[in-house]
């Protein structure tokens, strides 16, 4: 077990010293989360994570559809308590007039909505920019979509996978020969969710020096590009399109996965010149660094083969922990490829605290990722993982000054 307190609420053996108990960066900030499946409600988790107060708004009887995706244990879906973590959950229903009357009563107290339904949802509801910020002059809303709220595509269903699709992420990925590859993941969703916390953020900002709200339109094709690189000034100026090449980098070499003689696999980056150069050392073949092609990352590129041969030879004679140490003392980069079960097990993850414990009420002690980043001074913390459904619906009412039969009778009618 860990035994020292680290910068992120967490334990952790080798973790920084414990600092003093302060507020959260976020603290006195509230979110309401519309959004459902992913990007938008990982983005309020993010905020959440650092102290915002993020109430959770979901229909009454369709819950997020993230409670119900992946692996459950005991009925109780374990996706949802890392998505709604850090998290207070009302129940509401936007389409009738007792829950738009409360959601415009919550936003008035609120700094930031987070949504991602269809454009022209939240205006058919009579809920749109307009009738927000007359509620709340200050209020941020970010509005996490597809493909955005304009253009020929803004009305489409949109999923991260799209994204990941369109953005040209999927051309790139995957072997030469075979076909486009999508991640098993929701990786487009999470970048989004990054992207959509930071321009929350900058809408925050900015809302100090001139006291107005304003709206985020992030469409979830956008940030899957923007991350790609120079792919697109690549093509404007030389009319190149990157291709297919696996683990291989058409920018350098040796890069790739290898196998150890004891089968683990491990991954080799040279980016830098230097690091390429103390690799072929290693490995028993530094005659490569007399050749002109050595010289730069894509001169090696272009070499891959025979690189891929030397390197993949000398690691396939050895096993996991002797490269590995190998790797270390000549200052190459290198990194087992993990699955799940090595991820929990790494010193490394231990010594960050990158994996928290968490009490929760329905499943006892889970294990789940830790805030994204560490702060020195006030850092965030995951206090609880999700809830389950409108478990704090009368509670959060209760504080808009609601009287129990007020909350009856929208439960009577429908919104709750």
């Amino acid at each position: 077990m860990h035994d020292a307190t680290g910068p992120r609420g967490t334990t952790t053996a080798d973790a920084a010293p414990a600092v003093p108990a302060r507020p959260a960066p976020l603290e006195g900030l509230r979110v309401l989360d519309l959004a459902t499946l992913f990007a938008g409600p990982l983005a309020a988790t993010m905020l959440g994570d650092f102290g915002a107060d993020v109430i959770k708004i979901e229909h009454p009887r369709r819950p997020d559809p993230s409670r119900g995706h992946g692996p459950a244990k005991d009925g109780v879906g374990l996706w949802w308590k890392l998505l709604g973590r850090n998290k207070r959950n009302l129940t509401l229903d936007l389409s009738t007039p007792g829950g738009r009357d409360v959601l415009l009563r919550l936003v008035a107290g609120a700094d930031v909505v987070i949504e991602n339904f269809r454009p022209g949802t939240l205006e058919k509801w009579d809920l749109g920019w307009d009738q927000l910020s007359a509620a709340n002059p200050r209020l941020v809303l970010a509005r996490v979509t597809g493909f955005g709220q304009f253009g020929p595509y803004a009305r489409r269903p949109g999923f991260g996978t799209l994204a990941e699709a369109m953005s040209g992420f999927a051309a790139v990925t995957g072997e030469p020969d075979g076909p486009p590859t999508l991640p098993p993941f929701g990786l487009a969703d999470s970048v989004a969710a990054l992207a959509t916390s930071y321009a929350v953020m900058t809408a925050l900002h900015s809302r100090e020096r001139t006291g107005e709200g304003q709206v985020v339109d992030m469409a979830i094709i956008e940030p899957m590009l923007a991350v790609l690189g120079p792919q697109p000034i690549w093509y404007d100026q030389l009319g190149y399109v990157q291709p297919r090449t696996g683990n291989r980098s058409s920018n350098n070499a040796p890069r790739n996965t290898y196998r150890t003689a004891d089968g683990a696999w491990l991954a080799v980056s040279t980016s830098a010149q230097s690091v390429a150069e103390r690799v072929l050392r290693l490995v028993g073949h530094p005659e490569f660094l007399d050749e002109p092609w050595f010289a730069t990352g894509a001169g090696r590129a272009a070499h891959a083969d025979e690189l891929d041969e030397v390197v993949g030879g000398w690691i396939a004679r050895h096993g996991r922990d002797e490269v590995v140490a190998a790797f270390e003392q000549a200052e190459a980069a290198v990194a087992t490829v993990n699955d799940i079960r090595g991820v929990m097990d790494d010193e490394q993850y231990r010594a960050l605290g990158s994996i928290t414990e968490v009490e929760d009420d329905e499943l006892g002690k889970v294990r789940m990722q830790n805030v994204l980043f560490r702060l020195s001074r006030t850092p965030g913390a995951v206090r609880w993982a999700g809830r389950p459904h409108g478990s704090d619906t009368d509670s959060v009412l209760g504080e808009l000054g609601l009287t129990e039969r007020e909350i009856t009778a929208l439960r009577d009618g429908g919104a709750l």
